[in-house]
C-alpha cells in the first residue's frame, strides 16, 4: 500500500446531522452511502474489527465479516483493527492472547479479506494510537461514558465481581480506534450508534477546541448494517461468550451436533414467525442466508416435517456454505508464519498513519516539542 495514499486527509461526506442520528436518519444515510461507495469507493476509509475473545461464529459472519470483504472488493479502503487491549475491559486476564489473534487472522483470510487490499493490525502494537485516548477523554464527562447503552449491557454480562475504570473509557477506546486513521465510514449495527455518536462528537470537540475550524478529525459515519439477527441455539443472542454459537472453525460434524441441540419448539409446521417462533424462525433465517433464499421458502419447503426435518435443511445449507471457507482456513493454518507476517505488515501501515496523525494532534494542541 502507498504510504502517502494512505495518510493523505480523506475528503469526509457531508453529515446527515449535527445532532445524535436517530434511527430512522440513519437508516436513510446508510442507503445514499451505499449509492456514494458504489459510484467512488475510494472516497472512503473504513475502520472495523474485533476483540480477540475467541473464534468468531455465524453472527459475525452473516452480521459483519462478509460486508466487509464486500466493501473490500468495491475498492473501498478497509482497515481491520484486532482490539486486543479492549479484551481488558470485562476481564481479569487476557485467556490465550495470541491463539485468540491468530484465530482471528485465520477467520479473515478464509473469508476473503485481502491483506494485499486491506490492512489487518492490532492495538497493542501501536502505540501512538493509544496515546489519543488522553486528550479525548478530556473531551467527554463521566455521565457521557455512563450513559452509552452498550457500556451498560458489557456491564451487566461481564464476569468480574466490579468493573474496571477501563471499561468506562470503552467508548473513547473505539474512538481512537477510528479516528486515528481517520476513517470516515464505520459498519456498525443499530445497538452500535451511540458509540459512533460519541466518536463524532469527540472529533467535533476537539476540531472546535483545537483546530481553529479546521478538521482535524473527520466526524465518521454510520454504514447502518441490514443483516438480521441470529439467535444462538439456546434461543438468546449468539455470543462467544455464552457458549451457544456455530464457530466459523468448527468442522461439519460439530456444526451438525449443534444444530442437533438448538432449541425449537413444539409446533410440528414450520413456519417463518420471527416475533411468535423466534427460534424456529432464526433457523430458518439461517439456512436461507446460506442458500440466498427468503426464510418463507425454506419453511415451505418443511411444512409439517417437523424440526428434525428443519435441523437436516439447516445442517446441510450451513455445512455447504462453510464448505470453502473451512478449506481456506485449513491451509492458512498450516502455515503461521504468514499469519505473522501480514500482522507485521499491518501493523508498520498502521503506525506510519498514527505516528502521522498524532504529530498532527500534538501541532494542533501546541505540544510538539
Amino acid at each position: 500500500m502507498n504510504t502517502t495514499a494512505v495518510t493523505a486527509p480523506l475528503t469526509t461526506p457531508s453529515p446527515a446531522s449535527a445532532d445524535p442520528l436517530g434511527l430512522s436518519q440513519a437508516q436513510k444515510r446508510s442507503a445514499e452511502l451505499e449509492e456514494l461507495i458504489i459510484n467512488d469507493p475510494g472516497r472512503f476509509r473504513v475502520l472495523t474489527g474485533d476483540r480477540p475473545t475467541g473464534r468468531l461464529h455465524l453472527g459475525h459472519y452473516f452480521g459483519t465479516l462478509h460486508n466487509r470483504v464486500r466493501l473490500q472488493n468495491l475498492g473501498v479502503e478497509l482497515y481491520v483493527i484486532i482490539a486486543d487491549y479492549q479484551v481488558l475491559t470485562d476481564r481479569d486476564i487476557a485467556d490465550n492472547l495470541t491463539g485468540h489473534v491468530e484465530e482471528l487472522v485465520l477467520d479473515y483470510l478464509a473469508i476473503g479479506v485481502d491483506p494485499a487490499r486491506s490492512t489487518i493490525f492490532t492495538h497493542s502494537a501501536v502505540p501512538a494510537l493509544n496515546q489519543l485516548l488522553l486528550p479525548f477523554l478530556s473531551l467527554v464527562s463521566v455521565a457521557d461514558l455512563e450513559r452509552n447503552p452498550t457500556v451498560k449491557d458489557e456491564i451487566t454480562h461481564s464476569r468480574q465481581s466490579s468493573v474496571s475504570g477501563l471499561m468506562f473509557t470503552y467508548p473513547a477506546h473505539q474512538a481512537a480506534d477510528i479516528l486515528f486513521c481517520k476513517a470516515n465510514l464505520v459498519p456498525v449495527g443499530r445497538d452500535q450508534l451511540p458509540h459512533l455518536e460519541l466518536t463524532r462528537t469527540i472529533a467535533r470537540r476537539f476540531n472546535d477546541r483545537y483546530s481553529a475550524g479546521s478538521a482535524v478529525f473527520p466526524r465518521p459515519e454510520a454504514l447502518l448494517s441490514n443483516a438480521p439477527l441470529l439467535l444462538g441455539t439456546d434461543g438468546g443472542k449468539m455470543s462467544k461468550s455464552r457458549g451457544n454459537a456455530i464457530a466459523l472453525a468448527v468442522d461439519a460434524d460439530e456444526t451438525a451436533r449443534l444444530i442437533k441441540g438448538a432449541k425449537t419448539d413444539s409446533e410440528r409446521h414450520i413456519a417463518y414467525d420471527p416475533v411468535g417462533r423466534p427460534e424456529v424462525s432464526s433457523l430458518l433465517l439461517l439456512a436461507a442466508l446460506c442458500q440466498n433464499r427468503t426464510p418463507e421458502h425454506v419453511a415451505s419447503d418443511i411444512g409439517s416435517a417437523g424440526s428434525a426435518a428443519l435441523k437436516k435443511t439447516v445442517t446441510e445449507a450451513v455445512n455447504e456454505y462453510l464448505a470453502p471457507i473451512r478449506t481456506r482456513r485449513k491451509a492458512y493454518a498450516n502455515d503461521r508464519a504468514y499469519l505473522r507476517a501480514i500482522l507485521r505488515e499491518g501493523n508498520e501501515r498502521a503506525n506510519a498513519i498514527a505516528d502521522s496523525t498524532l504529530t498532527e494532534v500534538r501541532a494542533a494542541m501546541n505540544s510538539h516539542y
